[in-house]
Formats: C-alpha cells, structure tokens, sequence
C-alpha cells in the first residue's frame, strides 16, 4: 500500500505541448514515477491513446533552461529534441539524426524542413534542417541575445527577439523577413516590441495575417497585421497569453468556420473564450477553471489541458458548436485517491496595509466546519511572475487532509493582474512579497482561523528565497520551509542560466542576500544536487552558518534531482519531510 506522500506524488502527473496533425493529437506526458523525462503520446479516434517514445527515453530541450516547442510532427514522422540533438521518431523507432550537444526548442515544420532555436553558450539560433534527404543542419540568423518562436508564413518567415539584459516577459520584439523557397532569409523588419512592451506567441492566421500578442496597452492582448498595420483584435483587462518560462506557448488558435478560440486569464482563474469575426468574445461554460497555454485546433474543436479544484489534468477535446462538448482523452488513474474528500479553496482578497490588496486562494482543513480553525502554511509560489492557480493541487491536499490549512498568495510580481503589477517587485523582492505573505497569514489570525503558534510559510524556487526572508523578522510565522530556494540574489545572478541572468539583476536590490544571523525560525531546505538553476552551493553555505551559530535547521539534500524537486521521484520524501517539520515546530512551541 503506498504512502499518502506517495500517492500525492503520483497524482501529480502533468499534460503538455498539444499537437493535432492530420487525425492525430500529440501530447507530452510527465510522469513522477518516470526518471527519463516526459514521454510523447499519440491519441486518434480510432486507436485511443498510446506512448510513441519508449520509456527510457525523454522529450527534454535545456533551451533557456526551462524548453519548450520540444517535438513537431508531420503525417509521416515526429521530429522532437533530446539529450544529444534532435531525433527523428519513426514507427517506434528513435533515431539521432543531428547530433549536437547544444540545446534546441520551439520546432515547428515549414516548407519543406524543421525550423526551431538552438542556444549554445554564445547566444540562440534559429536554425532549419531538410525533411528529408541528409539532416544537414543551417542557421538561418544568429543573436547573443534570444530567439523564439519561429513561424513560417506565406513566404515570409516571423519570430521573435530579445537582448540579454530583457526577460521575454518586459521587453521583446516581433520580426518578419522574405523567407525564399531556397530557406535564404531576406531583410527583417521589426513590426512590434521594444524596451517597454513585451510580445509572445505570434501565429500566421487562415487569413494569411499575423498574429501576436503584446502587453503595449498594460494588458497581454491579441493583435493583428495584415500586412500595412497592426490593430487590436479583442481588447480587455485581462491577460491573453501565459509569462513565457518556456517555448511553445499556444493561448490562442483558428478555428475553421473563422472564429478564433482563446484562453484569458484573471488572477487565478482561467476561462476559454470563442471571439467572432467582429470581435465579440464569448465565454465558453467548462468544467475547468484551469487552462493550460497549450490549445490546439481541428475543425470546429479544440483541445485542451484543463482542471478545476475537483477535477485533476485531463486532456479533453471541446466540440465549440452551438453546445460545446467536452470529450476526455486522458487523466490520472489512481484508484488509492478515488473517492477521497477534497478541500476546495476560497478565493479571498487580502487587505495590505491601507491602500492595496492580493489574492490568495485559501484551502480550508479536509472536510472542516464552516469555522474551522487550523494551523496554517502561507505558500509563496516560484517565479515570481508565476502565480496561484484554481485546480486540484495533490500536494496541497496532501496537507489538508492532515489538519492543516494552505494559503496560496498572488504577491506583487505576480502574472494574471497586468504588465505594471508583473513589474512591481523589481528592486523589491524579499520586501514586498514578504509584507504580502505576512499579510495574508496575519488577516487569518485575526479572522480566528489560524492555531497561534502553528502558522508557517514555505515556498519553492524564488518563493523559498520569500519564504527564508519571512523568518528573519518578527511576524506570524514559527517556521519556514524552503524547496530548491534562492539564497543571494547577487550570487545567483552570476550562477543562474543565461536567459535567467536579466529576470535576476532586475529582481535584486531589495531584501538581499538570506543571512542566518537574520533567521529566527526553524527553517527546513529542501534542495537537489544537479539544481543547475538554484545551484546547491548556497543552502550547503546557509545550513553550515546556521550550524555554526547553533541555530534550528535542516537541510535535505536530494541526490542527482534538479530544480523540479515536487516532480522527482523524491517528490514523496520531502512531503513528509516537510510535514514533519511543521509537526516538529509545533511541538516546540507547545512544549514553552
């Protein structure tokens, strides 16, 4: 019988990257138990789901450190990227066809060949390879900044650019140049971007237009050019494309009677929408409140990843007639976690201080009474542009379901609320996400819900940099948990992948660095050896000051697991690590 921590773990299985080709729909599928990476998975109508990459072998790309666009697929072949180079998957059959120990991302079939990015240490190419005859690889352009999205058009080829001191997410630009039969590229223009817009996800539409999304009026919304101008497709105050960690996002795509489908996010919660062709927008009704940036379009249908606060991942395919259908292709089988009671979060607005407010998604005790009161874990998420999402999060009930309450906060620098609040906590961070944290926990105490004395804060990636800054002050908070956490931001802006460095020298300046002669709580670090974002060096720094001046700490090290501690296989682990922490915690501060 497996352990509850185990059986949470493997629930978390994700869906990503969703392709339709001809009757086919692809997708990838990451599965906890697996050590090799995501497997590519096929599904038609008449033969159902089956893998098409054998088990031991990864559709990965370290393209920007985070990838993404990591497999394309014609009627005949898929083309995906791997460890070594790209690989061609024919039948069952996987075979290297470019080696290169560089990294490429954002395939996609053109005329003829396979365009995508390659980075090396040196900056991004986009480059292309022949469908046939002998994969000789050609770089199209070069940059030392970033490259992304490469789309080809009726004879024109788009993508995008951004330099080395930008995230694609504050400042990137949008190029289009002649793209001759022969692949020579012809003179770029630049249609859109610059220093103060940020511009993700253009797509050449049926109408031989090109699409993209742009964050100029404060919102991310959809654009068009026709060729002459660019105008507004569907304006509203609500954010139309996902932050771009990674390669591939698709938000928005073309159905065939004209009309365009797109996922709009506001704050927590996501909602699928049909726009006409006089820009009326339409919400779809769906039993999700979770929508992942990867839609992919047949006919008159759409696939899609979505969830609810009931409902896990599931890969579902919505007929958007004049009754939408929802038909699911795949999910999570775990028969240990059938019929268990779930706890479904509250969406509250979070007084801070006397002239703003956050969200936080509170998830009440597994099955308590309507005035439950509880101890508490405020959770900061990583990024820190991401942010909290409505669904079923199995960790998250892992901790319900043991008397505990978690809190989920969208603190400033958060997606999902415009460009100026993503950009908020720039030369802020350690401060003002702290103060929101903090916030969140202390309306709580003084609602009579949280146990004083058993209110605790943990956060993963650059939320446990907010979670380690939350116990150097006096506060709420009798502990802290912190999962492949950010320790100097000065330091870690030296280490940190390239593409990272920008996000990170505009981050720092505001809390500093984590000093253990600051700490005052009980902290728990969770943290993988091969983290090559959040390298290990400065929690092994931070745990050996503690020691060294006798101060309560744990440090977990996880061999061989990188940055994605919750999706390893010692996922499980740190669970219960991480609860006996609080457990721990609680007891000390019974015991006087």
């Amino acid at each position: 019988m497996p352990s509850p921590a185990a059986s949470a773990v493997r629930a978390s299985i994700s869906f990503d990257e969703l392709r339709i080709v001809g009757d086919a729909l692809y997708w990838l599928e990451s599965r906890p138990s697996s050590g090799s990476g995501p497997t590519l998975v096929r599904w038609s109508a008449t033969d159902g789901a089956a893998d098409v990459t054998p088990s031991w072998f990864g559709v990965t790309s370290g393209v920007h450190a985070y990838g993404g666009g990591t497999f394309t697929a014609s009627r005949v072949e898929v083309w995906c990227a791997g460890a070594h180079g790209l690989y061609r998957v024919n039948g069952g059959d996987v075979r290297l066809v470019v080696e290169d120990l560089s990294s490429f991302a954002d395939l996609t079939i053109g005329d003829g060949e396979l365009l995508g990015v390659r980075e090396t240490n040196d900056g991004d190419a986009l480059v292309a390879v022949p469908l046939v005859g002998a994969p000789v690889l050609r770089v199209l352009a070069k940059t030392s900044g970033f490259f992304g999205a490469p789309r080809p058009g009726p004879s024109l080829l788009a993508w995008l650019r951004w330099g080395e001191r930008d995230m694609p997410w504050d400042a990137s630009e949008l190029w289009v140049a002649p793209y001759a039969a022969d692949g020579s590229l012809g003179d770029p223009v630049k249609l859109a971007g610059g220093p103060a817009e940020s511009v993700v996800e253009p797509r050449w539409g049926p109408d031989a237009a090109l699409y993209f999304v742009s964050d100029r009026s404060g919102w991310w919304n959809l654009y068009c050019w026709d060729g002459e101008s660019v105008e507004p497709v569907a304006p509203m105050a609500a954010e139309c494309a996902a932050e771009p960690w990674e390669l591939g996002y698709a938000s928005y795509d073309f159905l065939a009677d004209g009309r365009l489908v797109m996922v709009v996010q506001e704050g927590p919660r996501h909602r699928l929408t049909v726009i006409d062709r006089s820009g009326a927008i339409t919400p779809v009704s769906l039993p999700y409140t979770s929508i992942k940036p990867y839609l992919a379009v047949a006919g008159t249908s759409v696939a899609l990843v979505g969830s609810s606060p009931w409902v896990a991942p599931q890969v579902a395919l919505v007929d958007l007639g004049d009754e939408p259908r929802v038909e699911v292709l795949a999910r999570a089988e775990h028969p240990e976690l059938d019929g268990l009671a779930l706890s479904t979060p509250v969406e509250l607005q979070i007084p801070v201080g006397d002239s703003r407010k956050v969200v936080a998604l509170v998830y009440p005790p597994t099955e308590a009474a309507p005035d439950w009161c509880a101890p508490v874990i405020v959770r900061a998420h990583p990024g820190p542009t991401a942010s909290c999402v409505v669904r079923l999060d199995w960790q998250a009930q892992f901790f319900t379901s043991r008397g505990f309450a978690v809190i989920d906060v969208d603190y400033t620098g958060s997606t999902g609320y415009g460009r100026a609040f993503r950009q908020a906590l720039y030369g802020r961070w350690g401060v003002d996400d702290v103060v929101d944290c903090r916030s969140a926990a202390e309306y709580l105490l003084t609602e009579g819900r949280e146990v004083p004395g058993g209110v605790f804060t943990r956060g993963a990636s650059a939320g446990g940099y907010t979670a380690l800054h939350a116990v150097t002050q006096d506060g709420p908070f009798v502990a802290a948990t912190a999962v492949s956490a950010i320790v100097d931001p000065e330091r870690w802006a030296q280490t940190v992948p390239r593409f990272q460095r920008a996000h990170a020298n505009r981050l720092r300046g505001g809390a500093g660095r984590v000093r253990a002669a600051d700490i005052r709580r009980p902290v728990l670090m969770i943290h993988g050896t091969a983290d090559d974002v959040a390298t290990a060096d400065d929690v092994r720094e931070l745990a050996g000051e503690l020691h060294d001046r006798g101060l309560p700490h744990e440090l977990m090290l996880l061999d061989g697991v990188g940055h994605y501690v919750a999706t390893s296989t010692h996922a499980a682990r740190a669970l219960e690590a991480e609860l006996a922490h609080y457990r721990s915690a609680m007891a000390a501060v019974a015991a006087g």
